[in-house]
């Protein structure tokens, strides 16, 4: 049987886990999968000489190191990687490619995640400011939204690259209005607004979504929120932590805490020891398992710090970008 036949019966089922058991049985059932028709995992698996009859929970299954992406093409044999997104980069620098045969599963991902946090789109105006992203191709980011300012069905929902003008007449006249308005934006144009046009906002929610791109200097989350609150008279920022490599979004409704749709889980791992888990309360590298990367790898380790607490919720502290995750090193060629 081929390998898209092996997945066609699994494409609905991340939107179906409903407990702990969905999750675990799925996650079991994409790991044999990728292990045995997946050959970058599975050159991973077998370098890590992981056992897969070891393996019966969750937290047996190795994470492959992000990096990955950047040099191969991960993704399971005989799929046809007509779709792809990139991620953004400085001048020169690698970028990663994840190739999607399945676009539909990433739109109902972040449709579903979306509704769930927010309500369906159509009750919002979404105004994006994105500029870094909307100045490439491939990006996930922008592709979500896009789309869901689409399904929002309202006039002045768009993306603005560096109109900051225009888009602070828009939030003038959704205040005015008494629209229900969400500014998704990435983090350095967040501030120039900020600076330019600082308002009071009672009906608008903004989302940042990182990244100053080299823009300015960066900025530890507390200090960033605390600039947004003061020039726009919100009570929290929001933020998504999502990723190039990565079909589901977490969701931050406020002091940094986010939140993961039902399909997908975080866990952290120790920073010299990746195979080493970290309980809550300490600080370790973050693993993602996303039940919606099913044709790719649903087991990410990222270069991404964070910390858990005991209700599931996770807080993202920074990144490692210069530390070597040992697992990387195991690669063969």
């Amino acid at each position: 049987m081929s390998t898209a036949a092996l997945l066609a019966p699994l494409l609905d089922r991340p939107f179906a886990v409903r407990s702990t058991a969905d999750f675990e049985a799925l996650a079991l059932e994409l790991f044999h999968l990728h292990r045995t028709h997946n050959p970058v995992y599975r050159r991973f698996v077998e370098a890590l000489r992981v056992d897969p009859a070891r393996v019966r929970t969750t937290a047996d299954i190795p994470h492959l190191p992000i990096t990955l992406f950047r040099n191969h093409r991960v993704l399971l044999d005989g799929l046809d990687p007509r779709s792809h997104f990139t991620s953004s980069g400085t001048t020169g620098a690698v970028t990663s490619s994840h190739f999607v045969p399945y676009p539909r599963v990433y739109e109902r991902s972040f449709m579903t995640s979306f509704t769930a946090t927010y309500g369906p789109p159509d009750t919002w105006r979404i105004l994006a400011l994105l500029p870094a992203y909307l100045e490439r191709e491939g990006s996930s980011l922008v592709y979500m939204a896009q789309h869901l300012i689409q399904e929002s069905g309202d006039p002045l929902s768009g993306t603005y690259l560096y109109r900051y003008d225009e888009l602070a007449h828009v939030l003038h006249r959704s205040e005015a209005e008494g629209q229900r308005t969400l500014l998704l934006g990435v983090t350095f144009a967040l501030l120039d607004l900020a600076e330019q046009h600082p308002m009071p906002l009672r009906h608008t929610t903004i989302m940042e979504t990182g990244g100053m791109k080299g823009r300015r200097p960066e900025l530890v989350r507390e200090e960033l929120h605390r600039i947004l609150q003061q020039a726009f008279g919100v009570a929290d920022i929001h933020s998504e932590y999502g990723m190039t490599e990565l079909l589901s979004q977490a969701w931050s409704t406020g002091k940094g805490l986010y939140h993961c749709p039902p399909w997908m889980r975080v866990s952290l791992r120790e920073v010299n020891d990746p195979l080493a888990a970290v309980p809550p309360g300490r600080t370790g590298g973050i693993n993602v398992i996303d039940l919606a990367n099913l044709a790719s790898c649903p087991f990410i380790a990222t270069q991404d710090l964070g910390r858990m607490h005991a209700d599931g919720a996770f807080e993202v502290l920074g990144r490692f970008d210069h530390s070597q995750v040992r697992g990387c090193n195991l690669m063969v060629g």
